[in-house]
């Protein structure tokens, strides 16, 4: 029972990691998409081979993911809860999916994550999840919302007197790279959460030592899925980040772009933090956006989606607490 349960525990971390590839491929080429730096079906090649070569830059966000949320019960009871976080998620994901809001898949996992936990009466990190998550959480978007608007400032009086037509020309290339450095940054941050939930699993039923680091095996099959998840698309939500917030011209879509990749990296390699790649990106776009002027921003598009962030942790937990009252009457 114990081993099926593993193995299920491992496929539903996968569709999630598959979902979060499609639900968050709009992070990384929204902009170069709405910009036409790139065409859709090159820009998700793109995305997702660096999904997949982010996904295996590190595990310092799995680890975090792995040891620092939640500390699960052994055996079947731990494999139910996380299982039933998982579906917590993934149901979350779809739902703001279908409604094209790009909230944090990675918010939806934590969130599920503490709802199951609390659920189960199981202990659950909160000072681990305040220094980890919360203040991170609060600062990304502030500091992608500013940064992109410092940038784009500095790029508007750098380039005052050039010529408009090459100026744009240059920065459609250079977002090609800024881009694939979001999507770099979307893998080495997302596709370790489902190595930290899976190394979790494991952890749980005495496969791997609380030191052992993230099997091979979990980075490989974690990479592949949120690869594949990336290159299926994520229309809705890409409409969404691309157009409907604010129409970026190849200038801004840089700044967004790079400032965003920054936070990413830093909060993974440095700090160990999970943030959203949706929050910074969707922040990041704003300031940048912003520079034009306050009112060409779709305020009330940005005030739906920032509705779909805070209502993400409890909404993912409340779902996931439900589906382990499910989950434990079935299997326990």
């Amino acid at each position: 029972m114990e081993l099926a349960l593993v193995i299920i525990l491992v496929v539903i971390a996968l569709a999630f990691d598959y979902t979060n590839g499609f639900h968050d491929a709009s992070n990384a080429i929204a902009t170069s998409v709405s910009t036409r730096a790139l065409t859709p079906r090159v820009a998700l090649a793109m995305a997702a081979a660096c999904n997949f070569l982010g996904a295996l830059a590190g595990t310092e966000v799995a680890e975090t993911i792995g040891k620092g949320i939640i500390s699960t019960p052994s055996g079947t009871h731990g494999l139910v809860v996380v299982i039933a976080a998982l579906i917590g998620a993934i149901i979350w994901n779809l739902i703001t999916w279908y409604f094209g809001l790009p909230s944090s898949s990675s918010h939806a996992l934590i969130g599920g994550l503490i709802g199951a936990g609390v659920a189960s009466s199981s202990i659950v990190l909160w000072t681990g999840i305040l220094d980890k998550v919360v203040i991170p959480m609060v600062l990304s978007p502030g500091i992608g919302f500013f940064g992109a608007f410092a940038l784009m400032t500095a790029i508007l009086w750098i380039f005052r007197h050039s010529n408009p037509g090459k100026v744009t020309r240059g920065f459609r290339m250079s977002q090609s790279l800024s881009a694939a450095a979001v999507a770099l940054g979307h893998g080495l941050q997302d596709a370790q959460k489902t190595m930290g939930v899976i190394f979790l699993a494991l952890l749980t039923t005495g496969h791997v030592n609380e030191n052992d680091g993230i099997p091979l095996w979990v980075k490989i099959s974690a990479a592949t899925a949120i690869s594949l998840g990336t290159y299926s698309g994520g229309w809705r939500i890409m409409r969404t980040l691309g157009r409907r917030i604010i129409h970026l011209d190849p200038a801004r879509g840089f700044a967004a772009e790079s400032v965003a990749a920054t936070v990413l990296y830093v909060m993974a390699i440095g700090l160990h933090a999970p943030v959203s790649t949706t929050h910074t990106i969707t922040s990041a776009v704003i300031g940048a956006g912003a520079t034009k002027r306050l009112s060409a921003v779709r305020w009330g598009v940005a005030q739906n989606i920032v509705t779909a962030w805070v209502l993400t942790i409890p909404a993912a937990g409340i779902i996931a607490a439900l589906c382990y009252g499910l989950a434990h009457l079935i299997l326990e």
